[in-house]
């Protein structure tokens, strides 16, 4: 996006590209999943082991990394029958930057 001519509605429509991620971030067990998640490098970590980390059933795990995969936040490999979540941030970040240059740059610095 040009940020010298990035009118109100181009914000706008940024916010509303990134709602889904602020709604997936908002919840402190998911915040804990992808701490998890992370921790857990580029191997991933399969549902069982997250759900013995964050004291929830298994049911309550699988929706919030539905939750999480649905947004891009993470993402999921398969080895044979298991499956190892891993983080997908990229998108997610650079959404979330460009929000944040147009508010820098049409909000504050105008």
């Amino acid at each position: 996006m040009n940020t010298a001519h990035t009118s109100n509605e181009e914000i706008m429509d940024l916010f509303r590209q990134c709602l889904p991620l602020f709604a997936a971030l908002n919840d402190e067990k998911r915040q804990e999943i992808i701490l998890i998640i992370a921790a857990a490098k580029e191997e991933g970590i399969m549902v069982n082991a997250i759900t013995e980390k964050v004291k929830l059933s298994r049911p309550a795990v699988s929706h919030h990394l539905k939750v999480l995969k649905q947004t891009g936040i993470v993402g999921v490999k398969k080895n044979g029958v298991e499956s190892y979540y891993y983080l997908t941030l990229l998108d997610s970040v650079k959404r979330f930057k460009e929000l944040i240059a147009e508010i820098e740059n049409s909000c504050i610095l105008a």
